[in-house]
């Protein structure tokens, strides 16, 4: 019960919560916005015993429950006395910065339903102190974009021995069902030998050796798994940069069961051993 890792997003309206709580949960963080203190307790213990998996969870609460400010100490002190781990990350911005995004949002603050928009930072600030005090991680976002917070939180929260953020996640398919709605990039393999059209192989699919050996056996099969691994490796560290959360790459052959399944599992299993988190699936392999 102690091992589940309890991350609070709070700080200042308009800093950027959302956006932080998004990068948790792009790196495995069971993920909930706006969830009442008083509740918090009580779905700790749900989640421990109704989803023993999940060891990682993060929620935003802030001023927008009317009663955090009145509780929050007590209820964190508790559960930290229960052995639970509360890390508490400070979000917060300048008083210019607040105001433009604001103003580009068109969004009312909580706290300026009687005055202007900086009176209500400036009451916010006043009110959240004690509890920015008690963060263990304070990030000003005032010169981070979307993409640099993003990827500030999960650096912070991602120690560097675990995989890499950006999940990867691999498809084989066949043309002959249509191309995958979600894929970002798409490799052709219907120029490699065809397992087919070999009579001891044709029942089989690509994940028996010797469907393997044989898709794999012809110089072109390892130099085309050769140079999607170079163009792999430019690309995704720039999406990566970028902020994206996943990478879908379609590997595609006649009917989805044969040698696009070869490619997919060796290339699955090249980019696993780069510490990229890979999801693989094979579409049509039992349609053929």
């Amino acid at each position: 019960m102690k091992n589940l890792r309890v991350v609070i997003i709070t700080g200042l309206s308009g800093s950027g919560k959302s956006t932080a709580l998004r990068a948790l949960e792009d790196i495995g963080f069971f993920c909930v916005d706006n969830l009442p203190v008083v509740l918090l307790p009580k779905f700790l213990d749900i989640t421990i015993v109704s989803s023993p998996k999940i060891d990682r969870v993060a929620m935003v609460m802030d001023l927008r429950e009317k009663g955090f400010l009145e509780k929050y100490c007590r209820i964190f002190g508790k559960l930290k006395e229960r052995g639970f781990k509360i890390e508490i990350l400070f979000l917060e911005a300048s008083d210019d910065t607040l105001l433009r995004r604001f103003s580009e949002t068109r969004r009312n603050h909580p706290l300026s339903e009687k005055g202007s928009i900086i009176d209500g930072i400036m009451l916010e600030k006043e009110k959240l102190l004690p509890l920015r005090k008690m963060a263990e991680r304070i990030i000003d976002t005032s010169s981070a974009n979307v993409h640099q917070l993003k990827d500030i939180v999960q650096r912070y929260f991602l120690p560097s021995s675990e995989y890499k953020r950006m999940i990867i996640s691999i498809s084989s398919f066949g043309y002959r069902y249509g191309l995958p709605a979600d894929a970002d990039l798409v490799f052709d393999v219907r120029f490699l030998p065809n397992p087919y059209f070999v009579e001891e192989l044709k029942e089989h699919d690509g994940h028996n050796s010797e469907v393997t050996k044989f898709v794999l056996k012809n110089r072109e099969s390892k130099n085309f798994l050769l140079k999607i691994l170079d163009l792999l490796s430019m690309l995704i560290p720039l999406y990566d940069k970028e902020g994206k959360a996943r990478l879908n790459i379609a590997i595609g052959c006649t009917g989805g069961r044969h040698r696009s399944v070869v490619m997919a599992n060796k290339l699955s299993s090249r980019l696993s051993k780069m510490k990229y988190r890979i999801y693989l699936n094979h579409r049509d392999i039992a349609k053929s």
